[in-house]
């Protein structure tokens, strides 16, 4: 895996666990997710139609994520430890698809820095 399909995976992620969220308890905060992951995939789309852009769209990408993922582990994991139930799972799957592309984006930083 490289780090476009990991921020490709992040980013559905982020969109179906926050419309997800969003239809479950209709709370419009639900839909936070939901606008990092549609700008997360537009840094995709825009990365792979145009190759020339893909250093300014992996940095845009990797702050957003970084941003998502402290945002979920900070304010709403608490939370949804404290109700439990299926809302904990969503706040699970969007960290850990979060923190998977955060991964890929250093180990990709690390290996352009060798080059």
């Amino acid at each position: 895996m490289n780090t476009a399909k990991a921020n490709l995976i992040n980013s559905i992620s982020l969109i179906i666990m926050g419309l997800w969220g969003f239809f479950d308890v209709s709370s419009t905060t639900a839909l936070i997710p939901v606008f990092f992951g549609a700008i997360l995939f537009c840094c995709f789309i825009t990365s792979y139609k145009k190759p020339d852009l893909n250093k300014i769209m992996s940095h845009i990408a990797v702050f957003l994520t970084l941003i998502i993922l402290l945002s979920l582990i900070v304010m709403r994991l608490p939370q949804s430890i404290e109700t439990n139930g299926i809302g904990l799972l969503r706040v699970i799957v969007m960290i850990v698809t979060s923190a998977l592309a955060t991964v890929f984006f250093i180990k990709s930083s690390i290996d352009a820095r060798k080059k």
